[in-house]
């Protein structure tokens, strides 16, 4: 398994596209954009979503999808969430069964209320699946600074294969059977984040954040736990590390996107200002709904989607949160 594609242009696709090169993997990267495609052929990185970070040059770029997929032995598809179903029909009628699909978007559709994994099995039920999650900012992978993930895959020995196939020093990877727990980490973490951004856009404070993480994390076990996750994941790179990592800093673009709500500005305004894509955003209103759905109680979670969606008032939010009814701390 060394001939790896990677779909999707965007910053963490680029930054996976290198990784895969330091694996000594042969990696093509499919962009839409031509001019992402030109200047990584050219030597000169992305400037689009990964400016001042140099690449590989061994990473080959194509804005040809049947040329990305050609020869490949696994595809790591990267699109922003509310586009894998698209992207999905459109690999399935050119991608031969049996190359291998790992998911690296985090969200979970809108309407659908499907996770990525859902919709893969749908659009491309011939194909074994994976996917790869964890604590990891984009610039610092495609730096080569270390970092560790968790490939999830119901197939151990396909899953020990990718993990071979993409692992170098300075990327380590665990394995993993729970594809339901990475993927419900790494939604709803995005939706967590953009409330400890409000917080410290605000000025609440450490204790403020400490406690939105804390019991964020009860509300992403509630929820992964109705759709058959582990504990284990959920307390995991997937699920804890990635939301630690989303809470406590600006280059999580749900955190600045947070920071930014909570010192005045619009939902419009901020989003204008952006290229790539706030995931939290259309994520809150699919976690809303799917807890909704399921009967989970997900207070934190619900009142980011009542803020950007419903226009709520952030300290309207915040004193409703704080004079929730008191309970022990195991619910």
């Amino acid at each position: 398994m060394k001939n790896i594609t990677v779909i999707g242009g965007g910053a963490w696709g680029t930054a996976l596209a290198t990784a895969a090169c330091r694996a000594k993997c042969s990696t093509k990267l499919y962009a839409r954009e031509t001019e992402i495609v030109d200047a990584i052929n050219a030597g000169e990185g992305n400037p689009v979503f990964l400016p001042n970070v140099s690449l590989s040059k061994d990473i080959r770029a194509t804005a040809d999808l049947n040329d990305a997929v050609k020869d490949a032995d696994a595809l790591l598809i990267v699109v922003p969430a509310q586009f894998l179903r698209a992207t999905a029909k459109a690999l399935s009628d050119i991608t031969p069964m049996h190359v291998p699909i790992v998911l690296a978007a985090k969200g979970i559709e809108q309407g659908t209320l499907a996770l990525m994994s859902e919709i893969v099995e749908e659009t491309m039920p011939q194909h074994s699946m994976a996917a790869i999650s964890g604590p990891s900012f984009a610039a610092e992978v495609a730096r080569g600074l270390p970092v560790a993930l968790t490939l999830a895959c119901t197939d151990d020995v396909l899953g020990q294969k990718l993990i071979n196939a993409l692992a170098s020093p300075m990327f380590r990877i665990y394995q993993s059977d729970d594809l339901i727990g990475a993927e419900i980490g790494g939604a709803v973490k995005n939706v967590l984040a953009i409330a400890c951004g409000v917080v410290e856009g605000r000025g609440l404070g450490n204790n403020a954040r400490a406690a939105l993480i804390t019991r964020g994390l009860a509300e992403l076990m509630r929820l992964g736990h109705v759709k058959g996750a582990s504990t284990g994941t959920m307390m995991g790179l997937a699920g804890l590390g990635d939301l630690v990592l989303t809470c406590n800093a600006m280059q999580s673009r749900n955190f600045s996107f947070g920071h930014a709500l909570g010192q005045g500005k619009s939902v419009a305004e901020i989003l204008a200002s952006r290229v790539a894509v706030t995931e939290g955003v259309t994520s809150s209103t699919s976690v809303k709904e799917l807890a909704d759905k399921h009967n989970v109680e997900m207070p934190i979670s619900a009142s980011v989607h009542a803020i950007i969606h419903e226009n709520k008032d952030i300290d309207v939010a915040i004193a409703e949160l704080m004079e929730r009814p008191l309970r022990p701390e195991t619910t």
